[in-house]
């Protein structure tokens, strides 16, 4: 099986440019290790690992200098055969293994307290390390999260980074968002689901990073559990087909996102997004589906990120099971 190590490859934009560092076939397995969001905040699985700090730390002055900052470190561009523009590759997780320690916090200025007096010590820098025990399986990808001693949860890990290179601009990593995918922190991109990003180019150019080991809703602070990663995976084509934003195809549902700004546009696109899938692959009618959004409780919005920083826009899903997916009309 092809694989990519841990800083073989490092790259904080999306840039049809770039030369590939993989190719593979269709439906061929591959493996890429991925970094944390800040590049190494925690330099070592060690028992007492360095854990660099947000604020007055080197490592992180470093990235911070660059503009926007060298966060958010992406793997590629995988090359697939057979992609061509107008395609939309689809992008099947097989899982995802947190590495040993993942981190949260407060980076300074970022998140809606970043500069509040009334919850000023949610605006204090702060790094949280949580460590990423084992589950049944011997790996993390079904192990637990612990937070601390007192608090220990569920791993959920998927990949807040996904995207195939844009046909003419270059998107950084970090602040890069649309059709194409991008730094979305969407939690249905994990193990067992498949991905539909649309082709610009030959190849689909895909780019892979910012592992998370879980994430609330909104990933309110801007940091959720950020972690590198070892994540296996396989792409398939779909020809000749053009999408509004990204979707997902779940084992008993398929989310269609919407990414906008303010939230309630990013959901009304995220139910245009949801109309049109429906419409065009399982011939139901827009308007049976817009009725069903106000009345079956099976219809659900799924709120993603929702992070103050920068330019980043909101991120929401419209999901519907797969059982509900014939026309009532």
């Amino acid at each position: 099986m092809q694989m990519i190590k841990r800083g073989q490859v490092t790259r904080y934009a999306f840039d049809r440019r770039d030369e590939v560092c993989l190719r593979v076939k269709q439906g061929e397995k591959f493996t890429v290790e991925t970094d944390d969001a800040l590049s190494g905040l925690i330099e070592d699985d060690s028992d007492h690992p360095k854990v660099h700090q947000f604020v007055g730390d080197e490592h992180v002055a470093r990235l911070t200098r660059a503009w926007p900052p060298l966060y958010n470190p992406v793997v590629g561009p995988v090359y697939v055969e057979g992609c061509e523009p107008g395609d939309v590759l689809a992008v099947h997780i097989d899982h995802i293994d947190p590495w040993r320690y993942g981190f949260s916090g407060i980076l300074p200025g970022i998140g809606p307290y970043g500069d509040s007096i009334k919850w000023g010590e949610c605006a204090k820098p702060h790094v949280q390390v949580i460590e990423h025990l084992p589950g049944p399986s011997g790996h993390t990808r079904d192990g637990k999260g612990k937070y601390s001693d007192r608090l220990i949860w569920d791993l959920m890990p998927f990949l807040g980074t996904l995207a195939t290179a844009p046909e003419r601009e270059v998107f950084t990593s970090l602040l890069g968002q649309g059709p194409f995918g991008g730094n979305i922190d969407c939690r249905e991109i994990r193990a067992g689901h498949t991905i539909l990003l649309n082709s610009y180019n030959e190849g689909g150019l895909l780019y892979i990073g910012d592992a998370h080991g879980g994430q609330g809703d909104t990933e309110f602070t801007g940091i959720a559990d950020e972690t590198r990663a070892t994540v296996q995976l396989s792409c398939a084509v779909v020809k000749k087909k053009r999408l509004p934003c990204v979707r997902v195809v779940k084992p008993d549902s398929i989310v269609a996102i919407g990414i906008n700004l303010p939230m309630e546009h990013a959901v009304y696109d995220a139910c245009a997004n949801m109309l049109e899938w429906l419409r065009e692959d399982y011939k139901i009618v827009p308007k049976d589906m817009y009725i069903r959004m106000s009345c079956d409780p099976a219809f659900r919005i799924r709120t993603y990120q929702m992070v103050r920083a920068v330019t980043l826009q909101h991120v929401v899903g419209a999901e519907y099971p797969k059982s509900r997916l014939t026309p009532a009309f």
